[in-house]
């Protein structure tokens, strides 16, 4: 695994604090980083709050308390004009895949190049190589009505790393695929990793966990430990 205790955060939690109802926080206090360049699992009991947090550093939910800083900038100081230029350095993978109906596959990945001013060409034949890397080659021109569930969430994971983030959250991605295809997408999550791209994968895929060699993040009671603590500490300590 990867040494990252002396690389720099990438995220920075302080002090935070998210509920819907106080007899049910999300978190509270939670006080921990995530370095530059990691790769990291996050796993808890299904309803803990994981899908929650995420929104927490792509700024869709703000904190009831404390501060979140993503790349260097507190997210409570981030203007309205300046979050589709700050998104624009993530992916993100979503359990319902949010694809745009009236997109074929290849121009639905195609599109974060096209909204980040690439030429359209060359990001559709980005976005071709990806789909032929995702096993869905052969559905380019498919719209995501024809689509099963696992196949629009290989493109939607394929859309999420077209334009190589600096930080990509997938919640659940390999949630609707066969054990194959899982595994698989893991090595796309990977390759992306090894030339810099931060990772945080939500799970409930115990044998993804197991498997792979990354420090799993646990949120139970509104709290968050390491399963691997003695070599990721919390605050990089």
């Amino acid at each position: 695994m990867k040494n990252i205790k002396k690389q720099q955060e990438i995220i920075r939690f302080d002090r935070v604090g998210l509920y819907y109802t106080k007899d049910a926080p999300i978190c509270f206090d939670l006080d921990f980083s995530f370095f530059a360049g990691g790769f990291y699992f996050l796993t808890g009991p299904s309803g803990v709050g994981k899908t929650s947090l995420l929104k927490l550093i792509y700024k869709e939910v703000t904190p009831v308390s404390g501060t979140v800083r993503v790349f260097g900038k507190d997210l409570s100081k981030l203007t309205p004009q300046e979050l589709p230029n700050f998104r624009q350095k993530m992916g993100l993978v979503f359990q319902d895949c949010r694809l745009l109906d009236h997109l074929n596959t290849l121009d639905n990945v195609a599109l974060p190049m096209k909204i980040a001013g690439s030429d359209l060409k060359k990001a559709r034949v980005y976005a071709k190589e990806l789909l032929h890397w995702v096993g869905l080659g052969q559905h380019i021109d498919a719209f995501p009505s024809t689509l099963s569930d696992g196949q629009k969430q290989r493109i939607g994971i394929a859309r999420a790393v077209i334009t190589r983030p600096k930080l990509l959250l997938a919640d659940e991605p390999t949630g609707n695929v066969d054990d194959v295809s899982a595994f698989k997408m893991m090595g796309l999550f990977e390759e992306l990793n090894k030339i810099g791209t931060t990772i945080i994968l939500a799970t409930h895929n115990r044998q993804i966990v197991s498997t792979f060699p990354y420090p799993e993040l646990q949120l139970y009671h509104g709290q968050l430990s390491y399963s691997q603590q003695d070599q990721y500490p919390m605050n990089g300590q």
